[in-house]
């Protein structure tokens, strides 16, 4: 039953790369239903034990099902994982919420900020059902490329619920022999290091794709790392998670691979490609285009300086070349390492 020490029964609330990655880790331990917003996906996740449309190449556990109906997969499911990106986030949970189990458990997969209200994925939980409670809704974070975790290469996460009890269950759930997941009770700083992680990503792919080299994509990391620890702190986080795997781990890996969808933006933009063309063709979302704007509006609010972020903003929204941008950071005033920007 929900609301005891072990779950039994998991629904996965989106189809795309990485929620059928987690399905695929649950599956072989639990009863898991993964939901698939289209009928004919997830139709063929069913017969053929593929996502044929984000991960091809990928045998998916036999255990695993797949559905396209709401109200047969989230009622009895002692643990709702939702994996849907930011923007459609709401409209989704709005349509999960009421078929929630009581005492179930709420993990938030999504790695970004919600335009307009600036709410975290965990704040629209909050606001769309404030009934549930608050320490059973957390995240499942880290340096999570989807891809390599499928194919069984080693990697860890975050688990973050405000109380130890609801961490370790999620831990317990996820952990395996190639994916190894710790426990933290800072649940708004590993969403913040999680999201802002991905708008210093397309700054990396832009220093990528302008052909600069290893000195200017570690300079740049280490200080994107500076400023997103003083935005997530500024609203609560700590700073040993912007140190730890949610933010550092998660940081490097999304800035330095060519799997990440926001710093294959980065690299396009730089090579001279509109981002409206980028973006078409992407089948996956690159979650730092829309958050963005969300993290100047966050660090606006906040009167948190963020010289990376502002820039990056200005290239996807004012049409500033990636070069200019670039030469417009390293030429700002000179300042002690550790300063108040």
């Amino acid at each position: 039953m929900p609301g005891t020490d072990s779950i039994s029964r998991i629904v996965v609330i989106g189809a795309g790369s990485w929620g059928t990655t987690a399905a695929a880790l649950l599956a072989p331990h639990v009863e898991t239903v993964l939901w698939a917003r289209r009928g004919e996906l997830a139709e063929a996740i069913s017969a053929d034990r593929r996502n044929p449309d984000y991960l091809p190449h990928v045998e998916l556990p036999p255990e695993l099902r797949a559905t396209a109906g709401l109200e047969t997969a989230v009622p009895d499911a002692e643990a709702v994982v939702m994996a849907v990106p930011s923007h459609g986030f709401r409209e989704v949970f709005t349509r999960v919420a009421p078929l929630i189990e009581e005492g179930a458990i709420v993990v938030s997969l999504t790695k970004g900020i919600e335009q307009g209200t600036m709410a975290t994925m965990t704040g629209v939980v909050s606001d769309v059902a404030p009934e549930l409670p608050p320490a059973r809704v957390g995240v499942l974070t880290g340096p999570n490329l989807a891809g390599e975790i499928a194919a069984g290469q080693p990697t860890a996460a975050v688990a973050a619920f405000p109380e130890p009890r609801e961490a370790r269950l999620v831990q317990e759930l996820f952990m395996g022999p190639s994916f190894r997941v710790y426990t933290n009770q800072d649940v708004i700083g590993c969403e913040l290091a999680g999201s802002l992680k991905n708008v210093m990503a397309i700054a990396a792919g832009m220093s990528d794709g302008l052909g600069f080299g290893d000195n200017t994509r570690a300079t740049l990391i280490t200080r994107a790392l500076a400023e997103l620890t003083r935005l997530g702190m500024a609203r609560g986080g700590r700073p040993e998670t912007f140190a730890g795997l949610a933010g550092t781990g998660d940081l490097i890996a999304t800035c330095c691979s060519s799997q990440s969808r926001n710093h294959r933006v980065g690299v396009a933009l730089a090579k001279g490609r509109s981002l409206e063309d980028v973006v078409a063709e992407m089948r996956m979302v690159a979650e730092g285009v829309k958050t963005t704007r969300s993290v100047l509006d966050m660090a606006a609010a906040s009167d948190v300086e963020m010289p990376i972020a502002e820039h990056v903003g200005k290239v996807l929204y004012e049409g500033v070349h990636p070069r200019e941008a670039v030469l417009s950071l390293m030429t700002r005033e000179a300042r002690a390492e550790g300063e108040r920007p």
